[in-house]
């Protein structure tokens, strides 16, 4: 009687590993050492630092060349260290140029268009990003459309405007033309796509909540970080604003850019008098950015990590 034996083969194909009990499948998938903290290098701190000084510099100089004389300011080897004429190259900057009735019409109009812009754009933004409407991507598309128009094209039609109104010469000619920006718009809404869930705004509706009720209670403190970025960069545009309040404007009544530009009008202008009136338009921005510098940051990260 013979026996017949059956001998299986063996089987070389892959045989997929076992997650470990805990372990996610796709958590598997990334290399070694992904998801670890990297420490920076000296080139790194190297890098920062003259990034850093590099971006100093310019407010640096100003300094010093608003703390010197003329003469000194224009030598071949201009000085390096600040000097012992910034007050009394401040004090004649001031006078000359009448600043301090600049500053109060440049926090005026600056003020006003961010205030404005915020409120505009958050509402238009979201319209755009979380209501249902016929010609919502249509006006949207015009809305970005406007940003590809060079704002030289406009300047005749909307003197003439201004003219028409009656607001020549006056803050509102400055004012009323920027109280909403298209890049606010398309801001907003790019943050509330992400940012606010549909699930907040029912949730509101089911509880009796009207428009401006969810506006007021949850579309504002969600997209708060996202204002705080846009305010600022609203806020440092108004306040460097010099070509349409040059030719808005009348020198009487000028904002402080259109000021600081009579200080260098003469035939031979005072380099130490002009840095010390740029000296002065620039210490208001950097004390509104030591305030709302750490909202700034954040509401920038907060924006970077969504989706």
């Amino acid at each position: 009687m013979t026996t017949t034996s059956t001998v299986t083969a063996p089987d070389h194909r892959r045989v997929a590993k076992a997650p470990v009990r805990g372990e996610s499948p796709r958590r598997r998938r990334f290399k070694p050492g992904a998801g670890r903290q990297h420490h920076a290098g000296p080139f790194a701190y190297i890098a920062l630092a003259v990034v850093g000084l590099g971006s100093l510099f310019p407010l640096y100089w100003t300094l010093v060349a608003a703390s010197r004389t003329q003469d000194e300011v224009l030598d071949t080897s201009p000085p390096l260290i600040p000097g012992g004429n910034l007050f009394n190259n401040l004090e004649a900057a001031w006078e000359q140029a009448n600043l301090g009735k600049a500053i109060v019409n440049t926090v005026i109009v600056s003020a006003s268009i961010t205030l404005a812009t915020l409120f505009f754009c958050t509402l238009a933004g979201y319209a755009f990003a979380k209501m249902r409407f016929k010609g919502r991507g249509v006006l949207m598309t015009m809305v970005i459309a406007t940003l590809t128009i060079p704002p030289q094209l406009s300047v005749v039609p909307l003197f003439m405007m201004m003219s028409d109104i009656g607001w020549g010469g006056q803050l509102e000619s400055v004012i009323f033309p920027t109280l909403v920006s298209a890049f606010g718009v398309f801001f907003m809404r790019q943050y509330l796509l992400e940012a606010l869930p549909y699930e907040l705004i029912e949730a509101g509706r089911m509880d009796g909540a009207n428009n401006l009720r969810i506006v007021w209670s949850i579309v504002l403190p969600v997209a708060r970080p996202a204002m705080m970025v846009l305010g600022m960069l609203t806020f440092v545009q108004a306040w460097n604003d010099f070509f349409w309040p040059y030719l808005a404007l009348n020198q009487q009544d000028p904002t402080l850019q259109v000021a600081l530009g009579q200080l260098s009008a003469s035939y031979v202008p005072d380099q130490s008098i002009v840095m010390a009136g740029a000296l002065i338009s620039t210490l208001p921005l950097l004390v509104v950015f030591v305030i709302f510098g750490k909202q700034i940051v954040g509401g920038i990260m907060s924006g970077a990590v969504k989706g």
